[in-house]
């Protein structure tokens, strides 16, 4: 079995289970080597993904979440971090300055206005019969949410999500810098948000980011603009991914889609979490190991790069019965799209609403699904799923 995780061909129809399956069987901890790179071990069991996950003071987010170390692209950020590439206690207090945004509580309050939004994406295609599925529907829902959360115009939401698809497709699958510039336009539009809550402090996440205090002092602007790429830029990689992903692969198990639809509202929570685990819409995180381990039999040295597969741990057949298949009904789902440890999704919440107020509407107003060409799948190692989505539909 040829093994490559890092060529975006080997993601181009999804997530690669064939290399998945075999490195689970036979090499579950796998050294996986890195043309410009030192290598990296490649973890791929359920249990081991999991225990990484959560070992923080083992396997460090420092100095990137990453495949590829820091280039120098990133000296523009001089001594500052994202703060998915922080450990705590750093992570711990700036996670602590949004996290009340993102209790389920929080998210619950927030249930009502996301099912408007969901109507209102629906009400302006249901009449045209034919859609690019991801670009019309699944990817409205986050960047109107996240917009909205920031106090920023919907359309906005709209050009910024067009940036955050540029920063996660492979570089050599687009025009050179294209990557980077997209982190410099997604600066620029974020320091012009800064200046404006500054002037006029607003009812909204971006505000209060700008008045809260770490350690007892204030964000400075390098700090604000990399809090506010990660929100834009992870606010809508689950939902956009997980809904045109998962409406494919509902549309791939018609059994499924039935079972569904006999009880949309009653089944949709289970629908949902099993959606995640069969789609995984992040394929990877990575972490470097703070001091030498063992791990799934291998010794992993101080400084390793340890890559954890979650599209891989999310079918292991040590962890779920009959892995492979798409079962809406499954009990007991421990799916880990979401992560496990103190990196685990902040907004995990408020996706789980957003999936299930955009499924509703889909599912319920939207029937005879077809597709008019075959999905293009975003060229990228790190998030799975269609960049487009052609598709053709009968009002239901």
């Amino acid at each position: 079995m040829k093994i490559d995780l890092l060529s975006p061909a080997s993601f181009a129809a999804g997530q690669p289970h064939a290399q998945f399956d075999w490195l689970r069987d036979h090499s579950p901890v796998h050294w996986h080597e890195e043309p410009d790179g030192p290598g990296f071990w490649a973890v791929t069991r359920y249990d081991d993904v999991w225990a990484v996950d959560r070992d923080f003071q083992a396997f460090s987010s420092e100095p990137t979440i990453m495949i590829t170390d820091p280039g120098a692209e990133s000296a523009a950020f001089g001594p500052y971090k994202m703060m998915l590439m922080m450990d705590p206690p750093d992570h711990t207090g700036f996670r602590k300055l949004i996290r009340s945004e993102f209790t389920l509580p929080s998210a619950k309050l927030r249930g009502e206005r996301i099912q408007a939004l969901a109507r209102q994406i629906i009400d302006a295609v249901i009449e045209k019969g034919e859609v690019d599925f991801v670009a019309e529907v699944a990817g409205e829902m986050p960047s109107f949410v996240i917009a909205e959360l920031m106090g920023l115009p919907l359309d906005d939401g709209r050009e910024l999500y067009a940036l955050t698809e540029a920063i996660h497709t492979a570089p050599e699958a687009q025009a050179p810098g294209a990557g980077g510039m997209a982190v410099m336009k997604m600066f620029e539009y974020g320091s012009k948000v800064m200046a404006e809550k500054r002037a006029r402090p607003g009812d909204d996440l971006a505000s209060r980011l700008l008045a809260a205090e770490v350690d007892g002092r204030r964000l400075d602007d390098m700090e604000f603009l990399l809090f506010f790429l990660l929100l834009v830029d992870a606010g809508g990689d689950t939902t956009r991914n997980l809904l045109s992903g998962g409406l494919l692969s509902l549309m791939e198990n018609p059994d499924q889609l039935a079972w569904l639809k006999a009880d949309l509202t009653g089944r949709l929570p289970s629908a949902r979490e099993e959606l995640l685990r069969y789609s995984s819409p992040v394929i990877y995180m990575r972490r470097t190991a703070r001091q030498d381990v063992e791990l799934g039999g291998q010794q992993i040295r101080a400084g390793d790069k340890v890559v954890m597969y979650f599209g891989s741990a999310n079918r292991d057949g040590a962890k779920f019965d009959r892995p492979g298949a798409l079962d809406l009904s499954r009990p007991d789902n421990a799916q880990i799209a979401f992560g496990a440890g103190a990196h685990n999704c902040l907004g995990q919440h408020i996706a789980r609403i957003e999936i299930d107020a955009m499924l509703h509407e889909v599912l319920s107003r939207m029937t005879d699904f077809e597709l008019v060409a075959p999905p293009e799948w975003l060229a990228s190692n790190f998030i799975s799923g269609p960049r487009t989505m052609p598709l053709r539909f009968k009002r239901a």
